[in-house]
């Protein structure tokens, strides 16, 4: 029947070029449900081998779930949530006072800072009008994990009738090889995001101490969750990172500056050379200018969700199109 269908669509090519300009067009109609699909189905691998080790450990596998998914839960609950207030009040100084530092830092270099523009764009009240705005797109992004993570919670529990029913699709004497290709996708998604979320605390934690003890400390907390936040984004999240700080620093002064910019640095240089090769050493190796574009074009798109997808998506394709190349 499928084969059929496929043959038709190769003798008649103007119904597959309609067909497949609905389907482009369907697919942007529903891309937000897809990106959250597909980031449940990363949060489902990251979690697999976790729940597979306990399954060998003769744990029941809705229980070895059901631990994986609260573990995480209680990760974010009493490590994460109790920083919020005090995140909160740093994030709000930080940005009351931001136009000051970026004055002061002009001066430094001899620079004429139109210091009531700096303003205008920090002002309040563009807070005020824009809460409403604000509001809305942190609860939908909010209600947007929640809902990956609970699709995910499904996507563990009905695994094994889920990937049949998907490899069942295929004709028989192609499924050995698209369970082959399901398997190393799951396995590149799963290092990747396990090793970003070790990669993230990690650049995180070390930019806070860092800061602390340069008497940084009271915007320690909010530039170092920016530095492992913006961890997730490869090669362009830590230069990202990184100019706040240097502003600050150059308001202080141009000592604490060019030392800012040799930590920073530093940390790149740790990441690169000691981290990301034992870390990340089973996740994709995509060349710098091939995640650039990646991040850019998701991020054009998709916003900030599609770019911090890109990675993964941009692996998984690579993946199926090596697989299908191997066969030709």
């Amino acid at each position: 029947m499928i084969s059929e269908f496929v043959k038709y669509l190769v003798k008649n090519q103007f119904v597959a070029g309609i067909l497949f300009l609905a389907i482009v067009w369907l697919f942007f109609q529903v891309i937000e449900i897809v990106i959250v699909l597909f980031a449940s189905y990363v949060i489902m691998a990251a979690l697999k081998p976790i729940t597979l080790w306990m399954q060998s450990r003769k744990i029941p596998r809705i229980a070895a779930i059901a631990i994986s998914y609260v573990s995480v839960l209680l990760f974010l609950i009493l490590l994460i949530f109790p920083l919020v207030p005090f995140f909160a009040g740093q994030v709000n100084n930080l940005y009351v006072n931001f136009p000051t530092y970026i004055n002061s830092a002009g001066e430094a270099f001899g620079l004429d800072v139109d210091q009531q523009s700096v303003a205008r764009a920090f002002r309040t009240e563009d807070i005020g009008q824009n809460v409403f705005a604000f509001a809305g797109g942190v609860f939908g992004g909010v209600f947007s994990v929640i809902a990956a993570f609970v699709i995910s919670i499904y996507l563990s529990v009905d695994y094994k009738s889920i990937r049949g029913g998907f490899v069942g699709f295929f004709p028989r004497s192609r499924r050995e090889k698209v369970e082959s290709i399901v398997n190393q996708a799951e396995d590149k998604l799963g290092a990747w995001a396990r090793g970003q979320i070790i990669l993230s605390l990690f650049i995180g934690s070390i930019t806070w101490l860092v800061l602390t003890a340069l008497q940084l400390g009271q915007y320690a907390l909010p530039l170092a969750v920016l530095a492992g936040v913006l961890e997730i984004v490869p090669t362009v999240g830590p230069i990202l990172a990184a100019i706040p700080a240097v502003i600050i620093g150059l308001s202080i002064s141009p000592t604490l500056a060019v030392m800012l910019i040799l930590i920073y640095a530093g940390i790149q240089i740790l990441e690169n050379n000691i981290l990301v090769p034992r870390i990340m050493q089973r996740a994709v190796g995509l060349s710098p200018i091939v995640v650039i574009l990646g991040i850019t074009i998701g991020g054009q798109f998709f916003g900030i969700a599609g770019a911090l997808l890109s990675i993964p998506f941009i692996s998984l394709l690579v993946v199926v199109y090596k697989n299908i190349r191997s066969t030709n």
